[in-house]
């Protein structure tokens, strides 16, 4: 029986990508773990923004003939810094739009922008919400969501400004995904302050944990993330939504371009057993909550 059917409000997905660059085997182990959901970003190496049209209604074939489904397209949109060009990367945002309605997704996660280092954030604020706006005017109509993801150096990096850009596009079809790890990484205390902050915003998680020490990522509920906590506020409140398992094992195929860092030698390479990890920390606190 798969997770999915036997969790009424925590849905799984996955980074599948962080398992191995072929999709292929990306669903062979995602199903060993009675995964059925994807949150779709790198396949066979590449991401799936970069794919035409015509070889991602190949790739939803793939994933129709296993089963699966997506449950948020893992887009790069936002992700640029803000001084970039806008233009084509709004061009991008259209095409990724398309690719969200051939793969069946209502969610498309984005970003708020690298802001220059050693600036302050709120000098680029109405920049930024001009962006957002421009895509919210290209989404309008699609009934596809844009989720924004709390990431260390963009504009929406702490919980204040993540509510900032939320109230100010003020639209049922922009909502947020709460990321842990990404906040302790920005030292931020993740719950009750961001948590409280943002609740009634959140319609998507994703799960990976990390420490204030040195920011490191390991498996949920061993770090500072105070991923237990967050998850009992969620099944309190009865939320119905996807927690996506992102690993973030630093060395996958992709990373580097993706995360507009460099990758270390020392870092250890992603794969199966990694990720199985993950899966379970996962699973053993969803287990551990919902027998309360």
């Amino acid at each position: 029986m798969l997770w999915v059917k036997k969790m009424s409000k925590f849905i799984l997905s996955a980074f599948a990508d962080e398992i191995d660059p072929a999709l292929d085997v990306q669903m062979d182990v995602l199903e060993q773990h009675e995964i059925s959901y994807i949150e779709i970003r790198g396949v066979d190496g590449k991401n799936i923004t970069q794919y035409p049209l015509d070889e991602v209604k190949a790739i939803k074939e793939q994933l129709d003939d296993r089963g699966f489904k997506i449950s948020a397209i893992g887009s790069p949109i936002g992700k640029i810094n803000i001084t970039d060009d806008f233009g084509p990367h709004l061009e991008l945002f259209k095409h990724t739009l398309e690719i969200a309605k051939i793969l069946e997704t209502r969610y498309i996660r984005m970003f708020s922008f690298y802001i220059p280092e050693g600036e302050k954030p709120e000098s680029y604020r109405e920049e930024v919400m001009n962006r957002w706006r421009q895509f919210m005017q290209a989404a309008q109509g699609t009934g596809i969501t844009l989720l924004h993801e709390n990431e260390k150096g963009i504009y929406g990096d702490t919980p204040q400004r993540c509510l900032d850009l939320v109230r100010e596009i003020n639209s049922e079809d922009m909502k947020l995904i709460f990321d842990p790890a990404n906040f302790v990484q920005c030292d931020v205390e993740t719950y009750p302050e961001a948590f409280e902050l943002l609740k009634d915003h959140i319609a998507y998680m994703h799960i990976k944990d990390a420490l204030y020490s040195d920011h490191s990522v390991v498996p949920a509920g061993k770090g500072d993330g105070k991923v237990k906590e967050i998850l009992e506020s969620l099944h309190k409140r009865g939320f119905e939504g996807f927690l996506s398992i992102e690993p973030h094992l630093w060395n996958f195929v992709g990373f580097a371009e993706l995360e507009n860092r460099k990758v270390e030698a020392s870092t250890e390479d992603s794969g199966p057993e990694k990720f199985a990890i993950a899966a379970f920390a996962l699973k053993k606190l969803i287990k551990g909550i919902t027998e309360l």
